[in-house]
């Protein structure tokens, strides 16, 4: 996974699709956000590419910003598309894979 952490001008609008680029047979990550609270990724998978099962101390918010990708939680499938968000819940294994190049945005919020 390639990963980017160059600072966002804060009060500035920006294009939360263009954070990141499509790299063939890769996944690339951009933090926006990086605090004690939580944080704020931006994703650029490339079809096919996945991140395996595994879990999370905290609810993640995951919205697709474009293209599709197949979320299991729970091992239960389901597809989510680009203007469609979902809620991985906390400690349920999750698992996902590009079912097109697909961007997102991914918000944890540790409380």
């Amino acid at each position: 996974m390639t990963m980017a952490n160059d600072t966002l001008a804060k009060g500035t609008p920006f294009d939360i699709g263009g954070l990141t680029a499509y790299q063939v047979g890769s996944v690339v990550s951009r933090t926006i956000v990086d605090r004690p609270a939580g944080t704020v990724t931006s994703f650029a998978f490339d079809e096919g590419q996945a991140l395996s099962e595994h879990t999370a101390p905290y609810d993640a918010l995951v919205l697709v910003t474009d293209g599709s990708v197949e979320i299991a939680i729970g091992g239960e499938p389901r597809t989510v598309s680009a203007g469609q968000g979902i809620i991985m819940p906390a400690n349920v294994t999750h698992a996902l894979k590009a079912l097109t190049p697909f961007k997102m945005t991914l918000v944890m919020i540790r409380a």
